[in-house]
């Protein structure tokens, strides 16, 4: 047991033990890729990721045939609807015999909806197990970015309606075109050609691991609610589509040929291996999320997973940066900051601003336009917003009904004590206003000292539309 421990503290002082920036560019990348590992290992083993993976195996159940036949009827309609059961069989296919067999139910039973004998419930709720199948995998990759708020409703609508309407009817039909194409004479020809014969075998080989992590890298970047970038996106994707097909390989040779599950579980196999598999798959594309977000955030490694928490201090500086950039902004004419863009020019997690962000809407401090993605704005003239008030929203963050200091015991000696603090930062910053501390004495010159220029000038929104 002591060599065990040994050992993992030299792991950790060699994964942990420097700075990588300051290493030769080789050993530094394989210090981050190996810290990348380690993390993504203490997640899965930390219980959160399994567990939001057995809730979507739960839901998948309940949503798969639905959601197949809300495709079918679709595609129906631009008659590329029989591509859905080889595709169905690709994803299938690690289950062997039994894929083939249960891909041959599902589409029976999606074949069945007919939306005349559903009625009007019926179809509400096919379409409502749909919806929650796509929330509760936003809800799992948000927890994963460690975003806190949701898409708005009517935007989750048209999303969600996007990726279950256009979604597959863009991928059947570039894969009919792709078919058609290579069945023509003149490919057939070209292809009986050396090496393009070669070429070709080669290439439809890997076309499947290229279409996994293709499909990887767009669920990478479209489902969470917050702005994921294309590389960041494709490393988790790369990593994923390997461990799928690996782990496909795997769960056909040594689970699927095995009689065990059959002896034990006799007519119950099938469904009991398909659930294993449906397990095992959402565990990589949630693992493939991790990857991505600390790719993109590495500010997020650490050798232990911590709760990252602003002391009062940084809270109040930090609701004072955030007023002066949006300030600044207004009265400059530039184009206001988004949430993606503050956090890259103060450099900061966006769920730990988030949390100065939201008190400072509810006290109408700041309000959220209705562009996509929102940028904030100022709530209230500024001129008539003392600087005390934006560090009073922060002080009271938190403070719910049970837990307000009206429920602390009285004490007179310490209420003195509270009463000249709050008098002392009234007398001292209550004449002072947000837009003195925007476009005061050397105000103006500051503000547009530290500007961005007009090429990266928003590292903020408009350099996160670049993204």
């Amino acid at each position: 047991m002591d060599e065990l421990k040994k050992l993992k503290q030299r792991a950790i002082d060699f994964l942990w033990g420097g700075d990588p920036a300051s290493m030769p560019f080789w050993r530094g990348r394989l210090i981050m890729l190996l810290r990348v590992v380690w993390v993504a290992i203490r997640d899965l083993a930390d219980g959160q990721l399994t567990l939001r993976a057995m809730s979507l195996v739960y839901t998948s159940l309940l949503s798969l045939v639905p959601l197949l036949a809300v495709s079918f009827s679709v595609l129906k309609a631009f008659g590329v609807h029989n591509q859905i059961e080889p595709l169905l069989l690709q994803f299938l296919a690690p289950l062997g015999e039994k894929g083939t067999e249960l891909s041959s139910r599902i589409i029976e039973f999606v074949e069945n909806v007919r939306a005349g004998v559903l009625g009007s419930v019926g179809l509400a709720f096919l379409l409502y197990t749909v919806i929650a199948l796509i929330q509760k995998v936003e809800s799992a990759f948000n927890y994963t970015w460690h975003v806190e708020q949701h898409r708005r409703f009517t935007q989750r609508f048209s999303d969600y309606l996007s990726v279950i309407i256009i979604g597959p009817v863009l991928v059947f039909t570039a894969l009919g075109i792709t078919a058609t194409v290579m069945n023509t004479a003149l490919v057939q020809r070209i292809v009986a050609i050396e090496p393009f014969g070669a070429v070709a075998e080669f290439g439809g080989r890997i076309v499947p691991y290229l279409l996994i992590i293709a499909a990887f890298t767009f669920i990478y970047v479209f489902v969470p609610n917050t702005r994921v970038r294309v590389r960041s996106a494709l490393v988790g994707g790369l990593v994923a589509g390997v461990l799928w097909q690996t782990v496909g390989w795997a769960f056909t040779s040594f689970i699927v040929g095995s009689s065990k599950y059959t002896a034990i579980y006799s007519a119950f196999a099938t469904l009991i291996l398909f659930m294993i598999w449906l397990y095992l798959s959402w565990i990589i594309l949630l693992i493939g999320a991790s990857i991505a977000f600390y790719h993109q955030h590495p500010e997020y490694l650490s050798v232990r997973r911590r709760q990252m928490r602003l002391s009062a201090r940084m809270q109040e500086r930090l609701a004072l940066m955030v007023m002066y950039l949006v300030g600044r902004n207004y009265y400059q004419g530039h184009e206001p900051w988004t949430i993606q863009g503050l956090t890259q020019r103060l450099r900061i997690p966006m769920d730990l601003l988030e949390d100065v962000l939201l008190p400072l809407q509810r006290h109408d401090l700041l309000v959220t336009s209705a562009d996509e993605p929102p940028a904030y704005l100022p709530g209230r003239p500024l001129e008539a917003t003392p600087v005390s008030a934006v560090l009073a929203a922060v002080r009271s963050a938190g403070e719910e009904a049970f837990f307000s200091t009206r429920r602390l015991p009285h004490e007179a000696s310490v209420e003195r004590v509270v009463a000249e603090f709050e008098h002392a930062l009234h007398q001292t910053l209550g004449a002072h206003s947000v837009k003195e501390m925007v476009l005061g004495e050397g105000g103006q010159s500051a503000a547009l000292e530290h500007a961005p220029g007009e090429a990266g000038r928003q590292a903020g929104p408009a350099g996160e539309r670049s993204v």
